[in-house]
């Protein structure tokens, strides 16, 4: 997974920032159980990843931030505790020394709603929306999209966001349960409840905060729950309107990096125009005694990932 271009070691050894990892925690005080494909997953012990996480970054002593790439919680955390679940998980990010920021999931969506949601998290969003942007230093910009911005999913009923999912998943998936993916083919298997997509309103200003690190000379970071590429993930575990963000994206050069979550087993590709997407493996699946989390270091020219144990370490060396 990790590139292997020899001149890496010959280039700057000192990041101009680095910042922690994780995703997928999701977190339940109920016995361990398995995916829908059998995958074993281990609720109670993803929060002593998470533990061993925030740990290992305070002693790191140069991370700059930490970013939550969504679902610290699962949906079959019992529905009277959901809010104790979620407090639980964001103390133990509160034990980080330096800002965390979050995106919200589906399992997070399962358990509470998505203004709520945005509350707790402090989503640092001038707009009261789940998307936001910061820069960690001159050169380079952080955007985090909502990837259930328009969604079925944590929205009340008369929420014009949910009415426009629900009518779009009625186009697109023929099946009574909408989590199934039964009769769709190829990258059609991404239209399912427990995804959702960018709203115009998103893409505008996505738009227009590449547009500005355009002009500033600022390289981009994206960091979105859902994978936006299929080379790297699971057609299953794609954003519905990826195409969408992706011709945004690919208007501009400044985007280098597009991190996400979702997709537990991981995953990395490089699209045509040279944009690297690392999709990053889930705590939760970590069987006790293993871990999934990392940290990134980012220079001019590319950014490295040094994951732990099940979460792989990758190169990512721009083009230009």
């Amino acid at each position: 997974m990790a590139s292997t271009n020899g001149l890496s070691n010959a280039r700057a050894t000192h990041p101009l920032f680095s910042f922690g990892v994780i995703t997928d925690v999701q977190y339940a005080d109920i016995p361990d159980g398995h995916s829908f494909l059998g995958v074993p997953r281990y609720y109670r012990h993803s929060i002593q990843v998470l533990r061993r996480a925030v740990n290992h970054w305070n002693n790191i002593k140069k991370l700059k931030f930490s970013m939550n790439f969504g679902d610290i919680v699962d949906g079959f955390c019992p529905r009277d505790n959901s809010l104790a679940a979620v407090q639980k998980v964001l103390d133990e990010f509160h034990n980080f020394n330096g800002p965390v920021y979050h995106m919200i999931g589906n399992h997070c969506l399962y358990n509470l709603p998505h203004s709520d949601l945005t509350a707790l998290f402090k989503i640092p969003s001038l707009h009261g929306e789940a998307y936001y942007e910061f820069s960690p230093s001159p050169e380079y910009r952080f955007v985090s999209l909502d990837a259930y911005d328009i969604s079925v999913l944590g929205r009340p009923r008369d929420d014009p966001r949910a009415a426009v999912a629900l009518r779009f998943l009625e186009d697109k998936n023929p099946n009574i349960d909408k989590n199934s993916p039964v009769g769709l083919a190829g990258l059609e298997k991404r239209f399912l409840m427990f995804n959702g997509a960018v709203g115009k309103e998103q893409l505008l200003w996505l738009d227009n905060v590449l547009k500005e690190s355009t002009e500033q000379g600022q390289k981009v970071i994206v960091g979105c729950h859902l994978p936006l590429n299929p080379n790297s993930a699971t057609a299953a575990s794609l954003l519905w309107n990826y195409e969408e963000v992706m011709e945004v994206i690919h208007r501009y050069k400044c985007v280098k990096v597009c991190f996400a979550g979702h997709d537990h087993k991981g995953g990395y590709s490089v699209d045509s125009h040279g944009v690297h997407h690392r999709v990053l493996e889930a705590a939760l699946e970590c069987p006790p005694g293993s871990d999934a989390f990392g940290y990134v270091d980012v220079y001019h020219d590319r950014l490295s990932l040094v994951g732990a144990d099940r979460m792989v370490s990758t190169e990512m060396i721009f083009e230009s």
